[in-house]
């Protein structure tokens, strides 16, 4: 495998917009500056969520800007499944793993009771972290544990419903350096506690299957939205906890890059139901690919001005250093400006 190996990831909840298009090319481009692997796979773990046809749908619309991928669920490679719901067994290895270190418990309290539960145990008002939600308190967690327990609570699962399944949390601070962030302290003991790997209901959490996949698929870097920026601490603890111990398992944490988001002429977050703006609608509306590539270039600081080009044009431009640290909002005759853009001869 190549050294450096980057990874997109969407979720096929629904239709790409401009915002995940520009993720993605940011992912894309370190990759290919770097001389090395872009994998693609599919984290469809929520079937309620799912919209048909979106997972195909957003092959089509970044082969249609011109990226490319070495590995994925349409060409396979020696990571394969690249979809997450075939890859249940890995993340059913974990647990076993995470059980045997300590580091699991099962927890039966709804979202309502352990908030009660923050709230009784904190005098002075329960510790609240990400959106305002109050972190797991530590008077839950199980006093002890029997030993076979992880495997008496499938047998029973596999019957009805049984418990959610969460990680128990370092207290130490965790540190990283994002390359866009800079250096990021959090203590995910009071930002979040300990938090669901697996749902009551048998669906695997994301801060699971994400990090057992970039660990099975030898992921070198993280590229995605600074809207999931909240998530990297969790994940560094899950990744050092299932690396501990295991010289088959790549003990190396991922560099991390969380691009900054686009949102609307309103300063809103974009989102998939902003249908105008998905890149679907863009062709059909009859947007040229070099037109918003242009836009793109210009907007993380690759560019001067928005004028179109390749994907490919960007590579040898491409610097962590360049890109801008702040959100972009989108003008509002944005459309107008992209689809009247005369295409590149």
């Amino acid at each position: 495998m190549n050294p450096s190996r980057g990874r997109w990831a969407p979720s096929p909840t629904g239709w790409l917009h401009v915002g995940n298009a520009r993720t993605a090319l940011v992912a894309w481009l370190s990759v290919r500056a770097a001389g090395g692997s872009f994998v693609w796979r599919l984290e469809d773990l929520d079937p309620p969520r799912i919209v048909p046809g979106t997972a195909e749908g957003a092959m089509v619309d970044l082969a249609w800007l011109g990226l490319d991928w070495d590995e994925g669920p349409d060409v396979g490679g020696p990571c394969a499944p690249y979809e997450q719901s075939r890859r249940s067994e890995l993340y059913a290895q974990a647990l076993r793993r995470l059980a045997d270190a300590e580091r699991l418990f099962p927890c039966e309290r709804s979202r309502k009771e352990v908030a009660e539960a923050a709230v009784s145990s904190a005098p002075h008002g329960p510790e609240r972290g990400h959106d305002g939600v109050p972190s797991y308190p530590r008077s839950l967690r199980p006093k002890r544990l029997a030993p076979g327990w992880l495997e008496a609570l499938e047998d029973a699962t596999a019957r009805e419903p049984g418990a959610a399944l969460r990680f128990l949390v370092e207290d130490a601070p965790t540190v990283f350096q994002d390359r866009l962030f800079g250096e990021i302290t959090e203590r995910v003991g009071e930002s979040v506690g300990d938090f669901v790997l697996r749902r009551r209901d048998g669906l695997w959490a994301y801060q699971l299957a994400v990090v057992v996949d970039d660990l099975a698929m030898g992921i070198t870097e993280v590229v995605r939205g600074a809207d999931l920026l909240d998530s990297t601490a969790r994940q560094i603890q899950l990744f050092e906890a299932l690396s501990a111990g295991d010289a088959e398992v790549p003990a190396k944490v991922p560099d991390w890059g969380h691009v900054p988001l686009v949102r609307n002429a309103e300063g809103e977050k974009l989102s998939k139901r902003d249908e105008a703006l998905t890149l679907r609608a863009l062709r059909a509306a009859g947007m040229r690919p070099e037109a918003l590539v242009g836009w793109m270039g210009a907007s993380l600081g690759l560019l001067d001005r928005p004028e179109p080009c390749r994907a490919e044009e960007l590579v040898p431009r491409f610097s962590w250093d360049r890109l801008h640290r702040e959100d972009h909002v989108l003008p509002p005759d944005f459309l107008q400006r992209l689809t009247g853009s005369p295409a590149r001869p």
